[in-house]
């Protein structure tokens, strides 16, 4: 199966390259595997997107194996639409007015 397009919204963008900086400053491996999730979460809800369950507003969340983020995501016809980068402790649906 073809994988989706990606659409990520610009607050996600944001939120990845704080999370990437903030890890660099303590290890650059960590920042590196940091990176390496990232990827392996977006493959996985690009190739598969409606393998994770539902949420509000037909959203989607995975979460990381090792970190402690998820990926908030929807699917259209065409595209994934990555919403947010979230971290799992902080501010619980704040990502709700990108929909």
């Amino acid at each position: 199966m073809e994988p989706k397009s990606l659409e990520i919204h610009p607050a996600a963008l944001a939120e990845l390259r704080f999370a990437l900086e903030w890890y660099f400053q303590r290890s650059r491996l960590a920042a590196e595997k940091f990176a390496q999730e990232v990827d392996r979460v977006i493959a996985l809800a690009s190739h598969s997107p409606s393998r994770w369950p539902l949420a509000e507003h037909g959203t989607r969340k995975l979460v990381f194996r090792r970190f402690p983020f998820a990926l908030i995501y929807r699917e259209t016809a065409t595209s994934v639409q990555v919403l947010a980068i979230a971290h799992g402790h902080r501010r619980p649906g704040y990502w709700k007015s990108r929909l």
